[in-house]
């Protein structure tokens, strides 16, 4: 669905595993009995990461290794149930059970990203000799109690906090700024918390995920339906991803906007704006039409549906029920004619999104022409501004993320990330960020595509890069041979591209 440069930027406020202490609720035996058991916590483990992420800024390094701790539960299969935040980017994991010493050296084996979720093993079976497994329950209640059980920062013991349901609808998660449903708490989410298990009657209802960090005791758990969808996509051994609709919708809560578009009085629904480049929209749906329900649920002209009695959240609830290659229905209002419509959700969320979200695990992709060094925009290069990226990062980048869909030819924009100062580039020596749509005249729609512009067979001795204002970067080809090598020896680059990368629906851009 619509995702705006404010869905973006709420990740200064959420946030993973960064999370200021605040004051806990420990529960009586009274109700750790009633919703949970003595061998629950012989499923909890503490999670020891090293990290080591890649610097966006030099392409070609890493900004070297930190270590990090978490939590997670031991479920069915000699599997770990985590958050992906707690494993992202790893060199090195281990693992310690609940009162015990020993460390395991333990491996992902399955990862979302973009529901902040993981699946890790312990290859020596001793590790889990006499384990706990814990089942997952379903979609906890409004007011109901649950327990999170954890290695917050502040001692090296387990904890358990008491918390209630408080909110259940989508929420932005921070770890990949994509809105899902998420179950808000009151129980403290600290550092260390995250990947923990949220329990109710023995089961596991949630997975610790993010709080608010200018709030107290607000925590947010990944819910027992979204991790059901985790799993039974990893059936049959390939993490698919959740499915997108690949439209721009606008609500419909103006009397004279519903007028224009002959809905009836008692007809609610949204507006479609725009569809998607190959996306399950494009070629169903019509700019114009009104979505009245999905899977028979109606739709109100906020663009939210009834989930369970007297409870609402957005409409994407039930298209993120579905596995990629189901079949969704819809019914649309088409110039006052009410049609049923199928169609098959084959395109997964974040494949049609111009600027890539962010992404984990992967090395980034970048060119050295030159000393010229391109680069794809993507949210993973704009965070590399620090902490405050949306007010630092050049807001011509930024900007990208207000409308960040695919409606063209353009697959990507690529920018002149910087100039690594040699004779060849004197006089372009301080650009940076510069938005490269031309080569040769040509128009540029992704960096691997740019790369075969650059280096097919040409006659003149000229090269050409273009920006939307006429400015050029003229750059002499055999001048650029002679000098490749000195470049990339003096600035210590090992190899002058790295153009693969595995996005996170699993499909190579």
């Amino acid at each position: 669905m619509m995702q705006k440069l404010l869905a973006a930027c709420l990740t200064a406020v959420l946030i993973t595993a960064a999370i200021p202490a605040t004051s806990q609720t420990v529960p009586d035996a009274e109700t750790i009995a009633k919703l949970a058991t003595p061998d629950t916590k012989d499923a909890i483990v503490k999670i020891y990461t090293y990290h080591d992420v890649p610097d966006y800024q030099n392409p070609w390094s890493r900004r070297g290794t930190f270590a990090s701790t978490g939590s997670g539960c031991i479920i069915k299969g000699k599997k770990i149930l985590s958050n992906a935040h707690v494993v992202s980017d790893q060199t090195f994991i281990q693992i310690r059970r609940y009162g015990e010493a020993k460390r395991y050296q333990a491996r992902v084996l399955s990862v979302s990203h973009a529901v902040d979720l993981a699946i890790l093993t312990v290859d020596d079976p001793k590790f889990f000799e006499g384990a706990t497994e814990l089942g997952i329950g379903d979609l906890p209640k409004p007011q109901q109690e649950v327990l999170v059980y954890g290695f917050p920062l502040g001692g090296d013991t387990l904890s358990i906090t008491k918390g209630v349901i408080s909110r259940i609808e989508h929420q932005v998660y921070s770890h990949s700024s994509s809105r899902f449903l998420a179950v808000q708490i009151d129980a403290a989410i600290n550092p260390g918390n995250s990947g923990g298990p949220a329990i109710v009657s023995n089961k596991v209802v949630g997975v610790a995920m993010q709080g608010i960090s200018q709030a107290d005791n607000i925590g947010y758990i990944v819910p027992a339906p979204i991790i059901h969808h985790f799993l039974t996509d990893l059936e049959d051994g390939t993490y698919d991803g959740f499915p997108s609709l690949g439209m721009v919708m606008q609500n419909v809560e103006n009397p004279d906007l519903k007028r224009k578009f002959k809905m009836g009085e008692d007809q609610t629904g949204v507006l479609v704006v725009r569809t998607i480049r190959n996306s399950p929209a494009r070629g169903t749906l019509e700019e114009g039409d009104i979505i009245l329900s999905v899977e028979g649920h109606p739709v109100a002209d906020d663009g939210t549906v009834e989930f369970r009695e007297k409870e609402r959240t957005s409409m994407s609830y039930y298209i993120q029920e579905k596995q990629v290659g189901d079949k969704l229905n819809l019914q649309v209002l088409r110039d006052g004619e009410v049609k049923d419509l199928t169609m098959t959700l084959d395109q997964p969320l974040q494949a049609d999104q111009l600027v890539a979200m962010e992404t984990y695990d992967v090395r980034p992709r970048y060119y050295i022409y030159g000393g010229l060094v391109f680069c794809p925009v993507t949210v993973n290069l704009l965070h590399s501004w620090g902490k405050e990226w949306y007010s630092s990062a050049p807001v011509e980048l930024v900007s990208l993320l207000g409308h960040n869909y695919l409606y063209d030819e353009e697959d990507e924009v690529v920018i002149l990330l910087k100039v690594l100062a040699a004779d060849v580039n004197q006089g372009y020596q301080d650009i940076s960020s510069w938005a490269v749509n031309t080569v040769d005249g040509e128009e540029v729609i992704s960096l691997s595509q740019m790369v075969d512009l650059i280096e097919r067979d040409s006659d003149s001795p000229f090269i050409t890069f273009g920006n939307e204002f006429g400015q050029e970067i003229t750059l002499d080809r055999e001048k650029v041979s002679d000098a490749h090598e000195d470049i990339l020896r003096t600035y210590r680059v090992p190899e002058d591209r790295y153009l693969e990368a595995w996005w996170p629906w699993g499909e190579k851009r």
